[in-house]
């Protein structure tokens, strides 16, 4: 088993696991290996130390674990908002309370898709029940629920809170 190391091109770093080096240049060449934060396909192997596994009792090798691919659909095209939010992360440590933070509020609000506007101004002024609401809203929609007193926010999600890593 091979624990490598990765970085895209937008400075996140995460850890891959693969069955071998051709299993990783595989998975690369064939596309599946991408940025869990933000789907950039741009991938690169990071300078690591070696662990040594010398095993388990009696000296025998410790059982490999089978390879896991970390792959995202790449979704994301350029100049997408979670580039631009997730370039300002920093290190892997804020990089992981960013992504907890919005896994928080993908549990805790109620995904209503394209009518977010319709729910928003529904909720606003009285007409459905106050709840936690996402979805998605464009730009000039989004401007009239401000003008409307509707407090809004974007939310760009990386493909990581979307989907398990797995």
């Amino acid at each position: 088993m091979k624990v490598l190391n990765l970085q895209c091109s937008h400075q996140h770093a995460f850890e891959g696991w693969f069955a071998s080096e051709d299993d990783f240049q595989s998975q690369l060449g064939r596309g599946l290996v991408t940025c869990p934060l933000c789907a950039d396909p741009t991938v690169r192997k990071m300078p690591s130390a070696p662990r040594l596994n010398l095993g388990g009792a009696g000296g025998e090798p410790a059982a490999a674990s089978p390879s896991r691919e970390l792959s995202v659909p790449a979704t994301a095209p350029a100049g997408n908002p979670v580039h631009e939010v997730m370039a300002g992360a920093g290190s892997p440590a804020v990089q992981a309370e960013f992504l907890k933070a919005l896994r928080h509020v993908m549990a805790n609000t109620e995904d209503v898709g394209e009518r977010f506007a319709d729910e928003a101004r529904a909720m606003h002024y009285g007409d459905a029940e106050q709840r936690s609401i996402r979805g998605q809203a464009s730009r000039a929609e989004a401007v009239e629920l401000l003008e409307e007193g509707i407090e809004v926010m974007p939310l760009p999600l990386p493909a990581a809170v979307k989907e398990t890593l797995q």
